[in-house]
């Protein structure tokens, strides 16, 4: 019987899963960041964790694996492959693949062969594929480089709101109480002398805090959240005009935690979806409903040359999330 392994390794988490061909789930394993950007050491950890894990809990060896397929945040340039070939290949899985995390997101998004993935969770990316199977890539680095946003640099988002309420240089926010509360201090300034004198950094999860102050009209928050669409916006719009798709009819789908699970008001979505209408008319935005490793499965069936039946899809589909599984 053949296993296909599919595995999504994003900054904060790893997922892998392992199926058989029909697409019945046989094992998953779960463990921490899995890009090399942020640590090469801890994502190869991690990443070998997660596989193992699957592995031993379906009583099958990494040789029996028909095809495994890693889609990794951070697998953007050569640079990056040459990093994450020996990486993977010290694994053990003699027949693999590696792509970047927006192509399995796309995958596990659409039924069509085309299409550009937009992911905003730890961090931002977006890339796309064309009917003729070119590829490009647009952001997926830091702010230096043209990006903006994620849960990595939102946090900061929000710290600075908050300190730049308490000195007067903004407005109050409803974000100062629920910050003082996850950092654990009594007032402003204790927080700002502490990370000042200590160089602290904020923790991802606070970037979480802007979806409920939003949920509430807090002026701050929403500006926030209205720049990351707009960003995202003109990355997926960029990739349609340069991928020569403007009068194209496909799927943006979007992936990441920030987009899937906290954005409930749109307010993420809603300048998104009007850049990409404005560059593409005829394309669809639409919300990942599964998990991105499902996208990997998958990936790994047609990289062993497969052809995926359709009710392969649905079975797993109805799986829904990864933690449900």
């Amino acid at each position: 019987m053949p296993y296909y392994l599919g595995i999504d390794g994003g900054g904060s988490k790893t997922h892998a899963l392992l199926t058989d061909e029909h697409g019945f789930v046989l094992g998953k394993g779960q463990s921490g960041n899995g890009n090399h950007q942020i640590d090469a050491a801890e994502a190869k950890r991690h990443l070998a964790g997660a596989v193992n894990e699957a592995l031993k809990s379906a009583g099958v060896k990494h040789d029996d694996v028909q095809h495994a397929y890693f889609g990794l945040a951070g697998a953007d340039r050569e640079t990056d492959y040459r990093i994450l070939r020996p990486l993977v290949a010290a694994i053990g899985l003699p027949r693999h693949s590696i792509d970047c995390d927006t192509m399995i997101g796309l995958r596990a998004g659409t039924d069509r062969p085309y299409g550009i993935s937009v992911i905003c969770g730890t961090g931002t990316n977006c890339a796309g594929r064309n009917r003729f199977g070119e590829h490009l890539q647009i952001g997926g680095f830091n702010y230096m480089y043209g990006d903006f946003g994620g849960g990595g640099a939102l946090n900061i988002e929000v710290f600075r709101s908050v300190v730049r309420a308490w000195d007067g240089r903004d407005e109050p926010t409803l974000l100062t109480d629920p910050l003082l509360r996850l950092l654990g201090y009594a007032s402003v300034e204790a927080m700002f002398n502490d990370y000042l004198d200590h160089n602290k950094t904020v923790p991802v999860d606070a970037a979480k805090l802007l979806f409920e102050a939003a949920a509430i009209g807090d002026a701050a928050s929403l500006a926030i959240l209205r720049r990351q669409g707009t960003e995202l916006g003109q990355a997926a719009a960029a990739v349609a005009r340069r991928l020569g798709m403007s009068q194209d009819v496909f799927d943006v789908v979007l992936a990441g935690s920030l987009l899937t699970r906290g954005d409930t008001g749109g307010w993420i979505r809603g300048p998104l979806e009007e850049l990409v209408h404005a560059a593409a008319p005829g394309a669809s935005v639409a919300l990942l409903k599964v998990d991105p490793v499902f996208g990997a499965v998958w990936s790994a069936m047609e990289a062993d040359g497969g052809t995926i039946a359709p009710e392969v899809c649905e079975r797993m589909r109805a799986l829904g999330d990864f933690a449900a599984i």
